[in-house]
């Protein structure tokens, strides 16, 4: 009982602390957005305060938070809370911690301690990157793609990824990568993504460059998910985590879905907030219309807290189908209560709150870019087929 108490003051203590920095952080979000540059300081006063690490166990000096750790909901509202201040440095932290999951769940002892070290001691920064598109974007002839082979006491991987969050801001990447060729884990052409390769590479690494020309979208711009090419990019074998196919076989996608949800909620709760303060400031407040959607956005953001709530509370207990599938319907519903919200927010309180440095006006380009990560569309099939008991895809909602 008296761990459990000590438990609960330390999280009080720690999302005091994280909301305090997050308000900083929501003052930096116009400058990162307009230049498009990754959120260094940020993830720099996370490191300061001891919050870098959340999903490091704590017996390599994390705070043990995750699905892994058996604390989801307490990591996710973490995220939440970072997104509210900028949704693109959320989805930065995702990469980051999901890394680490990844790691503690599936890495050696060796690499836990290697790698761990350097992010609890040093503030190492990770992301994962599987993005090979099988389409070019508008205007583009070329394809992306990596191919990987086996050399040595290691694989050398030779090629392109792009929507490569965090490019100019993480320390290492694990690379997703396919042994039958280009596809990453998404579009992997190996039966069931049994040839899919989770590689760590470091990322100052000379054979690796950027290309930011890529990277100019409406929204998100902060997460700076530029092109990254590897030219025989050399990893060793003490490099590579866990066993080929793992990364599908296990389902570790379906962790990692709802995450996204604690983001969309995170930037719907930050439009709510102004939207209050706005409405009352303005004394608006009397206004039948503008008590609708005030009241439409308490009960969407209050759905979506409930439901977050609902899936880590399957994953702690260890009712993991149940939270794989539960976690794509809090994902679907939950972009659409967000983007309701956002929409609700601008009807309420007009124009104005469109126009720069209203943060309205960034928050509704990085949700709208955000929530087209995943084709809501095939989410809602896959939720579907499941209800109908037909084969289905939980990690990429392939027909």
């Amino acid at each position: 009982m008296t761990a459990h108490i000590d438990r609960e003051a330390a999280q009080s203590a720690m999302f005091e602390e994280l909301s305090d920095l997050a308000d900083t952080f929501a003052r930096r979000a116009d400058g990162y957005d307009r230049t498009a540059t990754f959120p260094a300081e940020d993830f720099d006063d996370l490191f300061a305060a001891g919050l870098h690490a959340p999903t490091v166990p704590r017996s390599h000096g994390g705070l043990g938070l995750g699905p892994v750790g058996g604390d989801t909901l307490a990591l996710w509202l973490m995220t939440k809370r970072l997104a509210s201040a900028d949704l693109s440095l959320a989805r930065c932290w995702e990469g980051h911690t999901n890394s680490l999951v990844l790691i503690d769940a599936l890495g050696s002892e060796a690499q836990k301690s290697r790698w761990f070290d350097g992010v609890v001691h040093r503030g190492e920064k990770w992301v994962a990157w599987s993005g090979e598109p099988r389409s070019p974007k508008p205007g583009e002839v070329r394809r992306f793609g990596t191919t990987v082979r086996r050399e040595g006491d290691g694989w050398v991987v030779d090629g392109t990824k792009v929507f490569a969050t965090s490019a100019t801001g993480a320390d290492w990447a694990i690379l997703l990568v396919d042994m039958a060729g280009p596809g990453g884990a998404r579009n992997s052409t190996s039966d069931g993504g049994a040839g899919v390769l989770m590689l760590a590479c470091e990322l100052a690494d000379p054979s690796v460059s950027v290309d930011s020309s890529w990277w100019d979208p409406i929204g998100m711009r902060a997460t700076v998910s530029h092109l990254v090419r590897f030219d025989n990019t050399f990893i060793p074998d003490s490099q590579r985590i866990g066993e080929a196919g793992d990364y599908l076989r296990q389902g570790w996608q379906t962790a990692f879905i709802p995450h996204y949800a604690a983001s969309f909620l995170g930037a719907a709760e930050a439009a709510y907030q102004y939207a209050l303060e706005y409405v009352m400031r303005q004394h608006k407040g009397t206004d039948a219309y503008v008590q609708q959607r005030v009241g439409a956005m308490a009960v969407a953001v209050e759905t979506g807290q409930l439901w977050l709530k609902h899936v880590a509370d399957l994953w702690d207990s260890g009712r993991t189908d149940e939270a794989r599938m539960a976690g794509s319907r809090a994902r679907h519903l939950v972009e659409h209560l967000a983007l309701d919200t956002v929409d609700h927010c601008v009807r309420a309180c007009g124009a104005r709150c469109l126009v720069r440095p209203s943060p309205v006006e960034r928050i509704q380009r990085d949700l709208m870019f955000y929530v087209r990560h995943d084709n809501d569309d095939h989410i809602l099939a896959t939720i579907g087929r499941n209800a109908l008991g037909e084969p289905h895809d939980q990690s990429f909602y392939k027909p």
